[in-house]
């Protein structure tokens, strides 16, 4: 096993919904553990890409884990799973069903290790701009030599 990937087991759950006159099915994670003992097995693998992005997960309030699971509109096939947020949010607007839960302690310690040994992420400082770049200048003419 390489330092970058680890399997996580994932066990889905139903649950009915009333709203309104609708009853709706709606999926949730029941379970997911380190390992490969759940109905679905997951590899989360970290990206030097997306250092910045665990950096803000592990700092927040809940650090949470997403899972990619199909089409929305779909029963569930969860295929894979990440701990950005960034591409949490890419598979949601590629029509993708997201499901979140929060993430274990031995996962956050590993992440923490990842960011140790891998450096953080460098800052992305704003851009300076030139002086005068993105405004319009008026250019001399004949009549209004300037």
């Amino acid at each position: 096993m390489s330092d970058n990937t680890r399997p996580l087991s994932v066990t889905l759950t139903a649950e009915e919904k009333q709203v309104g006159k609708f009853r709706l099915r709606q999926w949730r994670i029941d379970s997911l553990t380190p390992g490969e003992e759940g109905p679905y097995t997951l590899w989360l693998q970290l990206s030097m890409t997306e250092r910045a992005a665990y950096r803000f997960n592990l700092t927040s309030q809940a650090p949470r884990l997403f899972v990619r699971a199909g089409f929305t509109g779909e029963d569930p096939a969860p295929d894979a799973v990440s701990a950005s947020q960034d591409v949490a949010a890419s598979w949601m607007d590629g029509e993708q069903q997201v499901l979140e839960t929060p993430m274990p302690m031995a996962i956050q310690m590993w992440i923490e290790g990842y960011l140790a040994r891998h450096g953080e992420a460098p800052p992305e400082g704003r851009k300076k701009k030139r002086k005068g770049a993105g405004r319009a200048k008026e250019q001399p003419t004949k009549e209004n030599p300037q």
